[in-house]
């Protein structure tokens, strides 16, 4: 035991003395390092001990390459052919892990400010048309309003807004489906033509009432494989988007046709376009812009701002796509589904 410590005693001096200068200009590369990739980093870390464990014994050694130091070199290289490499996949593999938890954290957070967002907005929307309601409803049962015409006129305004009511809730149920996957599709052949000539006819009464002219451009009529219920209320979402920003004199149209692969079927307004920063945000939920903000003077209240979010949900159900451009005196908001095979 005395000749191990005597031994002990005297190589430390110099393992320590040529090891720490080793481990001290790996922490300082580093820390020069920091901002570079974690791979570089690992690396690093693992050539640092084995540097430091061959300065160590090059000093005991005394400087001299001697059989044993050779054989510590060649054990040191073997060591770094195995670990360097292995840090270097390890690295990649933390780094990508590190990536896509921040990403799903950042996913995270903007769904949970588009959930804050979505409460505050339809609450706001859901106030407005129950304190319509409750006061004209606290009217006709105090008896405030008491002529035939009047009571007529209140009875018709409380049924308009629980129409409002109702749609609002529907919206949210929808989407609700939809961001949770549980919105099931009965795909099968469906001819746009029947969907469009349906969702035009539903949608002429709005027109009507606000001047709009609403029209389908005779053309192609493709097939799709897709659910007729969800395509048709994609349409209908559209054209009533379409027909609320659309000045009275002003023209809505769909257009629809095909090409080698896929159908399409555009819906083109007279809104005067849409803001180059918003673009990208119509589709968002509770998303309205700010005008959309403004009463429409009677013809067609503003919605919950779900009607684009949905129908971006129900097309990417269909597998297919929506986008939104300015086009002419307007927007066009163009879908594209799967032909049917």
């Amino acid at each position: 035991m005395d000749e191990i410590l005597a031994h002990l005693a005297h190589i430390a001096p110099y393992a320590v003395g040529l090891s720490l200068p080793v481990f001290l200009l790996g922490g300082w590369l580093l820390h020069a390092l920091r901002d570079r990739s974690l791979t570089t980093s690992m690396t690093v870390l693992i050539l640092i001990p084995l540097g430091a464990t061959f300065a160590g014994a090059v000093g005991i050694s005394g400087f001299m390459f001697t059989p044993t130091l050779t054989i510590t070199l060649l054990v040191c290289l073997l060591v770094a052919a195995v670990t360097v490499p292995m840090a270097v996949l390890l690295g990649r593999g933390i780094a990508k892990r590190t990536v896509w938890e921040r990403e799903a954290r950042a996913r995270e957070r903007a769904a949970e400010a588009s959930r804050r967002e979505l409460v505050a907005w339809i609450s706001h929307d859901l106030r407005t048309p129950l304190a319509g309601i409750s006061a004209m409803a606290e009217a006709l049962s105090d008896g405030v309003v008491a002529d035939p015409v009047e009571v007529r006129d209140y009875g018709g305004r409380i049924g308009t807004e629980a129409v409002r009511l109702n749609a609002m809730v529907e919206d949210l149920f929808e989407l609700s489906k939809i961001t949770a996957g549980a919105l099931k599709l009965t795909m099968a052949p469906v001819a746009l033509r029947e969907v469009i000539e349906e969702a035009v006819s539903a949608s002429h009464p709005a027109a009507d009432r606000k001047g709009v002219n609403l029209a389908a451009e005779p053309g192609a009529w493709p097939v799709v494989q897709g659910s007729t219920p969800e395509l048709s209320r994609v349409l209908r979402n559209l054209l009533s988007n379409a027909i609320r920003h659309t000045p009275a004199s002003g023209s809505v149209v769909v257009r629809a046709g095909h090409d080698d692969r896929e159908a399409w079927l555009a819906v083109d307004d007279g809104c005067g376009g849409i803001p180059a920063e918003e673009l990208d945000r119509v589709f968002e939920v509770a998303f309205r812009g700010t005008p959309a903000r403004t009463p429409d003077h009677g013809h067609q209240p503003a919605g919950a701002g779900l009607g684009l979010a949905i129908a971006r949900g129900l097309v990417e159900a269909h597998k297919g796509s929506i986008e939104a451009r300015n086009h002419g005196p307007g927007c066009r908001f163009e879908l594209r589904l799967p032909l049917a095979l």
